[in-house]
């Protein structure tokens, strides 16, 4: 729990707030591709990962995964379920081995959004996620798939390793075809290169081209 003091939420707190924050607090370890929760249930917890890839998704009719927002530790994930106090109006799911921080969110709202500089750094991670979602529509609007997976291998290169490439797809919106195909083009271009079954990216810079 030490490592979570200095999360910015925490780091403010004095050594008595803190150990109460970690009395209602637990920490929990989870497996890929475990659901932390469905769309449409209730929250009880204020979450804050601490490690692994979360993806929050809404499924369609055929059940297929619709992704609209991939979260990296650390960061408070749908804290405006417990400010709303509505169901969750997504499903949330790891990507790789995670761990999250699991506080008791009516007690926090008794004890903690008193005080001002946490309730005004909860009110600004809200701020960041909408700017996030102005991104991936301009993204979406705006940029190629090509521009997306080379913005993507860019800015996350060890998830691009690290992902399926079936789960990047659904992260950047494209077809699993249309994601072998850029990637065979940045291969024969000489910037990817492919060890055994992992690939490794040879001159990094030069996918900033693409998107910029």
């Amino acid at each position: 729990m030490e490592r979570i003091r200095s999360f910015y939420l925490f780091n403010n707190l004095d050594d008595k707030q803190f150990q109460r924050l970690k009395e209602i607090s637990v920490l929990k370890q989870y497996k890929k591709g475990s659901i932390v929760f469905y769309e449409g249930e209730i929250a009880k917890h204020l979450i804050l990962l601490t490690k692994g890839i979360l993806q929050i998704y809404k499924s369609d009719h055929k059940g297929n995964k619709i992704v609209l927002h991939v979260f990296y530790p650390p960061n408070l994930i749908a804290e405006i379920v417990n400010f709303e106090q509505i169901p969750y109006p997504a499903s949330g799911e790891f990507l790789t081995d995670g761990e999250l921080l699991l506080i008791d969110y009516k007690i926090f709202e008794e004890e903690f959004l008193k005080n001002p500089e946490i309730a005004f750094t909860i009110i600004k991670s809200l701020t960041n996620k909408i700017r996030y979602l102005e991104h991936v529509i301009t993204n979406d609007l705006v940029l190629s798939s090509t521009a997306r997976v080379a913005k993507f291998i860019y800015e996350h290169e060890e998830e691009f390793m690290d992902l399926k490439k079936n789960e990047i797809a659904t992260l950047l919106n494209i077809t699993p075809e249309t994601l072998s195909r850029i990637i065979s083009k940045f291969k024969k271009l000489g910037l990817l290169e492919k060890n055994r079954s992992q690939y490794r990216v040879l001159k990094k810079e030069e996918f900033r081209s693409f998107f910029e």
